[in-house]
């Protein structure tokens, strides 16, 4: 294994870490505002703030999960199929670039859950269990 690896998807976890934790605590401290972005880019209109809470508490639980490296094929997969479906869902953005320059930001972080999703095994900084690796 490269000398620098564990540190490396340690900084991509802790990076994508930071993104969702925002993303959460949005919900839990704003959940009017998480209504109006489902309701635009999911279609999911009139949730009420005990859905909103109910989603951020259970985001959160992933996410500290996620952080720590704990059931990573679990955490790991989450965390990359949410980002995935927050990219795609604003893809109409796209096709407007400079008017919409910010929502490219979320491919490189869909990247970086992507690698590190492909690369959990050597991803050993982390609060998980140690395998051996081949």
């Amino acid at each position: 294994m490269p000398k620098h690896l564990p540190l490396s998807l340690l900084l991509l976890r802790l990076g994508i870490f930071v993104v969702f934790l925002f993303w959460t605590l949005d919900k839990l401290i704003n959940p009017e505002h998480t209504t109006g972005l489902f309701s635009k880019f999911y279609g999911f209109e009139d949730m009420g703030n005990t859905a909103i809470y109910m989603i951020g508490s259970v985001q959160l639980i992933l996410i500290v999960l996620f952080v720590a490296g704990l059931f990573k094929v679990w955490t790991y997969s989450a965390v990359l199929l949410f980002h995935a479906a927050s990219t795609l869902s604003s893809f109409g953005l796209y096709l407007e670039p400079f008017d919409n320059l910010l929502f490219f930001a979320a491919w490189p972080m869909l990247s970086a859950c992507i690698a590190l999703f492909l690369m959990r095994d050597w991803d050993t900084l982390t609060l998980g269990k140690k395998r051996a690796l081949p």
